[in-house]
Order: C-alpha cells, then sequence, then structure tokens
C-alpha cells in the first residue's frame, strides 16, 4: 500500500507475513549472538589507530584547505538557492523545489553519501563557510572553554527539532515554512559557532553530527596518527568515543523513526492522530523517544549491574552499538521514498520556478517512474536492512562487552540484546503497521 510520508512524498509498504519477518530477524540475532559466543571470546576489531593509510599525495589533496573552503562555497550557493526558490518559487509543493530537496535529497541523500565517502558533511558543511566569513567581525569565542562539557547533547536537541518539522509540523511540506526552517536554523547555529567557536559545528549541527555518526560505518576513516586510511566499517564505528550525549543523539533517531511507523498504524490514523492535532503528534514523538530511552537505559544498566560495571557509565559506552540499528531502520523507513519520489527533486530542477517554457535539462514534463524498484526488492531491503542493522549492533555489544569486561560471563550481555531483540520486533511490527 502507499502511505503519506515524512515532510513530502510517499512511502510504499509491502503485505509481507509480519510473522515470518519477525521469526527470521528474531532468530538471526539469536543465532549471531550464539555464534559470537562462541567463537568471538577476545576483542578482535582493530583500534582507531588501524587501517591501510591512502597515498600521501591523495591525502594531501583531500585535506588540502582549499578544496576545503570550494566545496563549502558551493555547498552554501546551493543552500541559498534552494531558500530563494523556497520563499520565491511555486507557492504549492508539488511544484516547488524545496521541499523535495531538504526533505528526500538531502536528509535521506545524507546517509548513502556518509556511508561510502564518510563524513562529508563536516566537509562541505556551508555553516562553517558563513561563520568564517563572520568570524572576521567576531574574532574571539567567549564561551569556547566551556565547549567540551557540552557533549553531543546539542545535537540532539536539533535533530529533534527537525525531526519534529519533519514528522509533526501541519505545514511541514510548505515551501515557505522550508525557506524559514533554513534561515532559522543557520542563524542560530552560526550564532551559537560563534560564541562557542567553530568546533561547535562538530557537536552542535545535527545534520553534521548525524553524517559524521553514519560515516563510522564507512570504510574511510582517520586513524589516530591523522591519516585517511581504508579499515573495517566495524573498526570505525567501535572506535567511535562515549562522549556524553551520544546516547541522546541515537535515541532521538530510534524514537523518532519509532513513531514515524507509529503515526502509520490503524491505531494511531483512527486514534490519536486522526485529527492531525499537532500537540497528538509532539506528544506521540515524545512518548516514543521516551519509550526507546527507557528500554535501552534499562538493557545497558542491567547488563553492566551483571558484569560489575558503573551503571552511570553505561549508556554512552554501548551507544555506538546502537549507530548500526539507528541507520536500520532509517534505510527502511526511507529507501522507497528516497528511490521513488527522489525522482521529483530531479524533475523540478529543470525549471525550479515554474517558468513557462523552460525546461533546462529536458526533464520538467517527466513523471515518476514507479516501476524503478520492485516490490519485492523495496520488502527485501526494509527487512534486511532492519535486520543487518540488529547483527551488526549484537557483534558491536559483544566487543564492547569484551573489551570492558574481559572476565564477565557471557550471560551478563543478555539484557542488551533482549532489548536488541525488542527493537527489531518493535521495528518490523511498526514499519508494517502491524
Amino acid at each position: 500500500m502507499t502511505v503519506l510520508a515524512h515532510g513530502v512524498g510517499t512511502r510504499t509498504d509491502l503485505p509481507i507475513p509480519i510473522g515470518l519477518a519477525l521469526f527470521g530477524a528474531g532468530a538471526a540475532i539469536l543465532l549471531t549472538f550464539s555464534v559470537l559466543l562462541l567463537f568471538w571470546r577476545t576483542p578482535r576489531l582493530g583500534g582507531s589507530g588501524s587501517g591501510r593509510p591512502l597515498p600521501a599525495g591523495l591525502q594531501r589533496a583531500l585535506d588540502a584547505p582549499a578544496l576545503h573552503r570550494v566545496l563549502q562555497a558551493l555547498a552554501l550557493a546551493a543552500a541559498a538557492f534552494v531558500v530563494v526558490v523556497a520563499l520565491a518559487g511555486p507557492p504549492d509543493t508539488p511544484h516547488n523545489l524545496a521541499p523535495w530537496v531538504f526533505y528526500v535529497t538531502f536528509w535521506v541523500g545524507l546517509v548513502p553519501v556518509s556511508l561510502l565517502l564518510g563524513p562529508v558533511w563536516r566537509v562541505v558543511n556551508p555553516l562553517r563557510a558563513l561563520h568564517q566569513a563572520l568570524r572576521l567581525a567576531v574574532p574571539q569565542a567567549p564561551g569556547a572553554e566551556r565547549l567540551p562539557s557540552l557533549g553531543l547533547w546539542p545535537a540532539a536537541g536539533s535533530l529533534a527539532i527537525f525531526l519534529w518539522l519533519e514528522l509533526v509540523c501541519p505545514g511541514r511540506s510548505e515551501p515557505g515554512t522550508v525557506g524559514l526552517f533554513l534561515i532559522g536554523y543557520a542563524v542560530v547555529q552560526v550564532a551559537l559557532a560563534l560564541w562557542f567557536g567553530e568546533e561547535w559545528f562538530a557537536v552542535g549541527d545535527g545534520f553534521e553530527v548525524y553524517s559524521s555518526l553514519i560515516a563510522r560505518l564507512s570504510p574511510w576513516g582517520r586513524r589516530d596518527d591523522g591519516r585517511l586510511a581504508f579499515r573495517s566499517p566495524l573498526t570505525g564505528a567501535i572506535s567511535t568515543p562515549p562522549v556524553a550525549g551520544l546516547a541522546a543523539v541515537v535515541v532521538v533517531l530510534l524514537g523518532s523513526t519509532a513513531f514515524d511507523g507509529l503515526s502509520r498504524t490503524v491505531f494511531w490514523q483512527s486514534g490519536p492522530g486522526a485529527s492531525n492535532d499537532p500537540v497528538a503528534g509532539t506528544l506521540g514523538m515524545l512518548a516514543m523517544i521516551a519509550l526507546v530511552a527507557a528500554m535501552y537505559l534499562t538493557g545497558t544498566w542491567l547488563s553492566g549491574r551483571l558484569a560489575g560495571q558503573p551503571a552511570a557509565e553505561q549508556p554512552r559506552r554501548y551507544a555506538a552499538t546502537v549507530i548500526p540499528i539507528a541507520l536500520g531502520y532509517t534505510v527502511a523507513h526511507y529507501f522507497s521514498l528516497f528511490v521513488l519520489d527522489g525522482q521529483t527533486t530531479w524533475i523540478l530542477a529543470s525549471n525550479p520556478f515554474g517558468a513557462r517554457g523552460v525546461d533546462l535539462f529536458g526533464t520538467y514534463r517527466n513523471v515518476l517512474d514507479l516501476t524503478a524498484v520492485t516490490a519485492g526488492t523495496i520488502a527485501l531491503v526494509q527487512v534486511g536492512a532492519i535486520i543487518a542493522g540488529h547483527v551488526v549492533g549484537v557483534t558491536l555489544a559483544h566487543e564492547r562487552a569484551l573489551l570492558s569486561a574481559p572476565r564477565a560471563r557471557a550471560s551478563d550481555q543478555l539484557p542488551l540484546v533482549i532489548v536488541m531483540v525488542l527493537f527489531t520486533f518493535g521495528g518490523l511490527g511498526l514499519l508494517f503497521g502491524f
């Protein structure tokens, strides 16, 4: 069936037998855990210093400040163009380029690009270019010393605000809403960067933090010596620093995706969400984030207690193991949206202002090709992404347990594994409207 989805567009879900999907997912995770207990008894993933470094010449070219400035300038020009189109282009969403670029091409496209290339948004972030320009007028950063104490909590907050806009805000698909949000977001982020310093973006810009976390599963990363290297994606994930607020970021991502699934169920659409009330939507989103947080905190606390580890350290210690789970949910929920409705971006880009007779790339008369991906492929991607994300998460959690408490009993990991299994069942159930 096809249902309304996210800020714009539609999403196609498949009539797969939910019992079969749940049974297969649970069995895959439990089998993975059993195999790990039998054959993975010592830490096996290399540390952050491992990996095959890139050639020195390529390293210098990729790290060249001039290249970064050019990329940021291009991204800034593209962002400014999107804002102009949002405010001065066609007033209706189906014909305005801005919502499609923002919600589909950028937000969803950030995932595959970060997976393939690494933390690209940190390199091309146009807000960094704006900050560099304004820093000439405000050379000092009064709050720089306080920045390390914030952890990633600011990013969790900015991501929650964006996800509320995408999933709850009544006028989220209107071009004017998109334009005003982009302007407001840029003003707030740059102002905070002027106060805390340029490194604010690495902890406060939700999009940059999101890209950087996804990039932890990329085959590209930096070693301890600063060299870019080709390495195992699991190595990048397990070496994620357990900073404050990391758990909050992954919980917000998981909880909001869970609410996205909940909002498509008959229960929600005929009950709390029947009137499209933003208050009900806000409360529903907060409730799902709180539920995910409670489950995650309980699982990590019990696992830590059984292993004799300080309970307060467990959530951030295991937060990186939830990154692949959040990624799996994201792929499952957005895949068909990106492949099908993502075509709208390229159609509208041929005539961004809706002028009569304009067709720059010869695509403006095109219609969505709903046969671009088969129903079977969508089904495999949706179920496979959630199962794969949880299998990788269990593997990382097992490695983290071996690193944190090498003499602990294998059964000490069971509470966290059970929580991951429950996440799997809940994710698949909500994905298919169960």
